[in-house]
This record gives C-alpha cells, structure tokens and sequence, in this order.
C-alpha cells in the first residue's frame, strides 16, 4: 500500500479549528474575522474529513491538497500570535488581519473553485475509464452461439455468370464513398439477380476485409409484411444482446442506433433484402448518420428518397447461353442436342437467369427430341412461359411484378402487348391510348408510363436529350415481361377478352378467321399484326365494341379492314408499318364512318388523301404523322382540312418528307398544339398561321430549310411555348414578335444563323425561360436584366441526329 501523508486536509483543518475556538475570546482585536474563520472552518471540515477517508480508501495520496494544508498550518501559527499583539501595535494588527483574511479567502476559494474543477475532471475520466471497460467486456462477452448467422450473409450460388461488373460497380460506389448517401439500391425485374449478386458482394474478399463481422443480411423476399420492430430484435440476437421489448418503432430506433454506435468500431454493412412497393417505409428507419455504415437495398422497383438506383438488366448472349447450358448439365456430360437447339432455347428466355436457370433444369436429362420440340415452338412466338406452370417460381416471380402494380399502372402495362416483340414503342402512342380509353388527362398518362419504368416491368429511351416531351420518349419491354402481359387473357375464350392480340404473321391464321358468318368480339382493344408472308383477306369480323385498334404492318401495300366501318365507338386509331420501306395504305375512306374516332397515329405509311368525301370527322383531336409521305395527300387534296377536321385540337407532323402544309390548317381556329419537327423540306409557314388565335405551343424542331416565320406568327396571343431549335436558315426574328405577351418558353437552341433580335423580344412581359446555346446566349445577357426573372438555359449544340429506329 502506498504511504498515506500524517498532514492530512481533515486533520489540520481540525487543529486549526481548535485553536481559533481557543484563541477568538484571548484575540479581542481580531474577534470578528477569527469568528469568520471559526464559521467558515465549520462549513468545510466535513467535507475535508469526507475527502480524507475517500482518499484513504481509493490508497490516494493527499498531495492534491498540499499546498491548502500548508496554508492551513501557517494560519493555525498566526492565530497563536493574533492572542499575542498588543493593543497599541497597530501596525503589527493590520498586517495580521490581512493574513486571517488570505486564509480565508484561500480555504473558500479551494471548496468553491480547485475542489470543483477536479471533481469535473475526475467524472470525465471515470466516463472514459467506463466506456472503455464496456468496450473491452463486449469484445469479450461470449457470443450466443446457437443465434450465431441469425443476420449473417448467406453463401452465393457457387456458378455465377455476369456479374462481375456489376460487382465492380458496386464496390466501388460502396467501399470508395462514390455513392452520394448511405443507400445504394440495386433494381431490376424479377429473377434478374438482385439477391445473387447483393449475396456475391457479401462474400467477395475485399468488402469482407473492410466490413468485418459487421455485415449483416436481411432477406424480405418472402416476408408478406415485415415488421422493423422485428427486424432489430433479429439484429439484437445477431449480435449477442439480449432481445429488448419495444413499445413502439420509434422506441426501437432508437435502441437501434444506439445498438449500431456501439458495434461500430469498424465499418457496417446492412443488406434489405427483396423490399416490396408497401415495404419501401422501412428503409428510411435504417438511415442514421453515422461514418462508414452503409445500407445496400434490393428491389423490383426504384425507391424514392434515396438517388437514382443501379439497374440489372437482361444478360447478354454469351452469358445466357453459358447459364442455361450449366443448369442443363451440358458442360457436364457428353451431349447429343445439336448447338443451334440448345441456342433457340436459351434465346427464348430473353437473357432472365431465373428462366434460363428453372428452363435449363426443366430440360435437364431430356431426351433430344424434347429439346427439338421446345426449341420448335419457341421458333414459332410461343412463350416460355408456356411450359411455366401457375405454381412454378418462373410464373409467380414474374406474375408478381404485375401484381405490384395498381389498376391503372397494369392497364398501360399490358397495352404494351398491343404492340411487336422487341420494338421501341412512342410513348405518344401509349399516351393516346391510355387518354381517350380511360378518360386520363396526358400527363397523368405519362406519369403511368413513368411508373412502369421504376418498377422495372418497361424500360423508356430518350432520343432527345434534355426534353421533357413524350413525343421523343419510347418505351421497350423484356420479353418474358411482354409474355406475362399476353399471358393475363390468354385463357379467356376469344369473345369475352376486352383486350384481344391477333397475329397473322406467315397466314397462321386462326380458325375463326375464315368462317363466313360475322365473328362477334367483346374486345374493347383490338391489336392486329400482319407480316409480308399475309396474304389472306380480312375476316368478318364485328368489333362493335372496339375503342382502340392497333395495326402493326410489315406489308408494302395494305388496304384497311371493312370491319372498321362498324367501329362506331372507335376513339384511337394507331397504324405502325415496321418494313425498311413505307407501307402505301389504301381503302381510306372506312375513316369516313368512324365518327367517334378522337386520335390518329400513322408512323411510316404513305396517305393519298385525307379526305374523299370531306365527311367531317367532328371528334377528331389529335392528329399525328411520324415519317409518313403526305405530300400528295396536302398537295392535291380539294378538300380543305379545316372542313374535315373541323375541332382539332393537335397536330404532329415529324420526320415526314412534306414541303409545305395543308391547305385550310390556319382556318383551323381550335388548334393548340402544332408540332413540325424534322421536316427538312418545308421551307415556309403559311401567312395566314397568325389566325391559329387558340394555338398555345408551335413546335418548329429541325426544319432545315425555313428561313423565315411569317410576320402574322404576332397574331398568336394565347402561344405560351416557341420551339425553332435546329432552324438552322432560320437568320431573324419577326420584328414585333414582343406582341406575342403569352410567351413564357423560348428554345432557340441550335439557331446558328440567328445574329441579332429584334427589340420588342424586350416586351415579352411573360418570358420566363429561353433555351439556347452559348453562340445566341450572347444575344440574350445585354437585355437580360429588363427581365424580371429571365432564366437561360445554355445547352450544347447536337449535330447527330436523333435515333427514331
């Protein structure tokens, strides 16, 4: 035991304390200030004796009270003297009485200043001294072991293919800190390989060695509504805590978070596991802001909150093929399937490693014969999903990405069907559709498109960088994906389907297509494909039930059906040719029956006319041409299109040969949007545009050859938006386009020949945003500031042309 010092703060506090009691009646002179000492003395020698005994308990020398206890015993020595001094000594006197009042000033400030700072110090290193001790015990408290692996990381498949690069993606967004926020989610349609390659980056060697035992794996794929305050119960148990009771989740963050700081000496890893649309909640009560804790997340679908998401797509062939050929066992055994059967089926599987892995299985050991038949009808457009059943895991994890879906979402979903395998789909069309069938607004449409593409059942191409346009947005769709959609009325009998896919390509036609008595059909939705091999006349078919008719020809010439004349709820009318070469359509004049018809689409056909008779069609809206040839139809028509699209209310013209527009277009007073793009033969609008008095957006993209706007363009005073990027003759504005006071977008990007502007661009009162690139920003940034709020948006000129095939 260390010496404990004889003088200790007690005892010489309690010596003096005697001799002031002694002393203060023999003192006169200086009874008032030993009576201060007396009650100040009184005060503290508790705590004094309290401090001795701490002290000598914890074996701690009293040298932190020293220098006080020194003091205490020159004061004891100069109270004997005060007893001493004589009455007439004044000087002696006030020399002593300053003394007291230094031995008093020095024991108060001792309990009231240096004891407390040592005490504050003496707390934090016991804190430290705990924290420590608890650091140490929970590095050492044994684990439970029969709960060991509860969150662990479970081993991947031992054969993997493709997903080295997404491995590298991953780990370096995840282990480099190049991911902005704690989340990264990895999407991607079902059976895509989320979860394989979510458990291959838990195994890898490097994030092993940067996380630890610190990696913990939550699998909710096949939990129907999981429940966070279970979650961090199985991860209390993981980690060797006892399971706390929890009132309430945000009870359970808390312990969470405390739970996580505490096991945080090294880097964490949190894995979510298959997070469904009514889970996506969860993920946000996992999020705390501490260093190095990281949450990787997979999901059918994009999580809002959390930054753009990394997307599993289809693998490519030579991946497909070596999958499939593993889970067939054909690397394993010598094998009689020819090379070309076995690659027919694989490509059926549209490179799903969950199809090729359960279609590869299916055939496993097969007979050769099998495999031919399989590979047979997959040649001729049947799906895999044919030889799926309704229980096996191919069916329900890909009739679970439709079941996600609401109502509205699955209709879009499986209007894709209505249209060819493997082609990029104008979300215009979809829009179309989905707008006159279900009474949607077109943004509404769009934002359903939208929705497709986050759950990844469809993915959308944009050919336009930078535009929020849906004319230049295409949707395209996985195979099995387009499969499911055929595959939700399939089973209906023909007459009771709302939706009804005829495919006639090679004349396999079906039986009731050539019965000589009308073939009645419930169909509200009617798609109908055709190839060049189809030769066969058109059936007598009754669609009096018929909103929407989709055509997708891949014919030279092709004569619309007669049926379409007992349309007469007709709204949507979309006619696609798919051939290198545009398909001449004749038999024009059914469109003279369809009264009720609201939209037009034709992409790719030559028109004649747009009118024989010049039967009004009242409740046409929208109009759309897209690479058509429809000179002759507004060269030579007599007919002015004003009298037989009286209301309209839109009208497209993109990537068509025309060189100049139809005759009667500005009588045509109930236009509000009017769409010229790509049009490199037109190089003039008519003068009489300006009595468009409704028109609200004139889109003017890429008409190479216009070299002037008509001065009467003034006239248009409800226009809003003004598009003549790519203009690139285009040399000067109309001198009082400041008249046009609606105008609150401008894109003159790409308009290389524009050198000045005219001045009353300064009376444009409601000009709030111009688009241009860095040569016409300079026309701009002298008159900028007599704008109140004028932005620019300066984008880079594009000199390739966009991608429409």
């Amino acid at each position: 035991m260390a010496m404990i010092l004889d003088a200790v703060l007690g005892k010489v506090l309690d010596q003096l304390l005697s001799t002031v009691v002694d002393m203060k009646d023999r003192a006169v002179k200086f009874r008032d200030t030993l009576n201060k000492l007396h009650s100040t003395l009184e005060k503290v020698a508790p705590m004094a004796r309290q401090i001795d005994g701490l002290n000598k308990r914890l074996d701690k020398p009293a040298t932190e009270t020293q220098k006080l206890i020194d003091q205490i015993k020159q004061g004891k020595e100069l109270v004997m003297e005060c007893s001493k001094v004589d009455w007439w000594n004044f000087c002696y006197k006030a020399n002593s009485q300053q003394k007291l009042q230094d031995l008093i000033d020095s024991i108060y400030e001792y309990f009231k200043l240096d004891m407390q700072g040592n005490i504050n110090i003496i707390v934090l290193e016991n804190q430290i001294m705990l924290s420590e001790i608890h650091a140490t015990l929970m590095e050492n408290v044994p684990r439970r072991t029969e709960l060991k692996g509860l969150c662990s990381p479970p081993e991947p498949p031992a054969f993997t293919v493709g997903l080295d690069v997404h491995l590298r993606a991953l780990k370096f967004k995840l282990l480099n800190n190049h991911h902005v926020g704690s989340v990264l989610t990895v999407t991607g349609t079902g059976g895509s390989g989320k979860s394989t390659l979510a458990k291959k980056f838990c195994s890898d060697k490097e994030v092993k060695g940067k996380f630890k035992d610190n990696i913990f794996f939550i699998s909710l794929v096949d939990v129907e509504a999981p429940k966070f305050r279970t979650i961090v119960e199985r991860l209390f148990e993981h980690n060797g805590c006892k399971k706390p009771q929890f009132q309430s989740d945000e009870g359970a963050v808390y312990r969470l978070e405390t739970l996580l700081k505490e096991i945080g000496k090294n880097p964490m890893l949190l894995v979510l596991d298959g997070v469904l649309p009514e889970s996506a909640s969860l993920v946000e009560k996992f999020v705390f802001q501490i260093p190095n804790y990281k949450i990787l997340v997979t999901s059918r679908f994009a999580i809002k909150g959390f930054g753009q998401p990394y997307v599993l797509k289809s693998l490519n062939e030579a991946d497909a093929l070596n999958l499939f050929r593993h889970s067939a066992s054909l690397d394993q055994t010598s094998s009689e399937i020819p090379d070309n059967v076995v690659k027919k089926i694989a490509k059926g599987c549209s490179g799903s490693p969950l199809a090729l892995i359960v279609t590869g299985k299916s055939l496993s050991l097969e007979a050769p014969v099998v495999w031919q038949n399989r590979a047979k009808t997959l040649s001729k457009g049947h799906s895999i999903l044919a030889y799926s059943s309704s229980n096996d895991v191919l069916h329900t994890c890909l009739q679970n990405c439709f079941d996600d879906l609401n109502a509205k979402v699955a209709e879009v979903f499986t209007d894709l069907s209505l249209f060819p395998e493997a082609q990029k789909i104008p979300a215009a069309a979809l829009v179309d559709i989905c707008a006159e069938q279900r009474d949607e607004d077109d943004d509404i449409a769009m934002e359903n498109i939208l929705e497709l593409v986050k759950r990844n059942v469809a993915d959308l191409i944009v050919t336009r960088i930078g535009t929020v346009d849906y004319n230049y947005h295409y949707v395209t769709q996985h195979g099995l994906l387009r499969d499911l959609a055929i595959h939700q009325t399939r089973n209906l009998p023909t007459e009771k389907k709302h939706r009804l896919i005829i495919d006639l390509r090679g004349n396999n036609i079906p039986k009731w297509w050539t019965t000589q008595n009308e073939y009645h059909i419930a169909a509200r939705t009617l798609s109908i494909s055709t190839d060049e091999e189809f030769t066969s006349d058109w059936c007598n078919l009754q669609p009096n039930e018929v909103e929407v008719l989709v055509m997708n020809l891949r014919e030279k010439k092709r004569s619309l059906p007669p049926f379409m004349m007992k349309m007469n709820k007709l709204k949507v009318l979309i006619i696609t040719n798919y051939d290198v070469n545009r398909a001449e359509l004749e038999n024009l004049e059914v469109l003279d029956y369809l009264t009720d018809l609201k939209r037009i689409r034709l992409e790719k056909v030559s028109i004649p006319f747009l009118s024989k008779t010049g039967v009004a069609l009242k409740n046409l809206h929208k109009f759309s041409f897209f690479m058509c040839n429809v000179n002759e139809a507004f060269k030579n028509s007599t007919i002015n299109v004003s009298d037989v699209l009286p209301n309209l209310k839109e009208m497209n013209i993109d990537y068509c040969d025309v060189e100049e527009l139809p005759a009667g277009l500005s009588d045509i007073v109930s236009l509000k949007k009017l769409s010229i793009t790509n049009c490199h033969n037109l190089s003039k609008l008519p003068e009489g545009i300006g009595k468009l008095v409704n028109l609200e957006s004139l889109r003017l993209t890429s008409c190479t050859k216009l070299e002037e706007l008509p001065d009467t363009i003034t006239n248009l005073h409800k226009l809003n938006f003004l598009d003549i990027s790519d203009c690139v003759n285009l040399g000067m504005l109309p001198e009082n386009i400041g008249e046009l006071r609606s105008l609150e977008r401008f894109n003159c990007r790409g308009c290389t020949r524009l050198s000045e502007l005219p001045y009353s661009v300064t009376e444009l009162e409601s000009l709030r945003v111009v688009v241009c690139n860095e040569e016409t920003a300079a026309l701009w940034e002298p008159i900028k500031p007599m704008f109140s709020d004028l932005k620019l948006e300066v984008v880079l000129i594009d000199f390739k042309l966009e991608s429409i095939s």
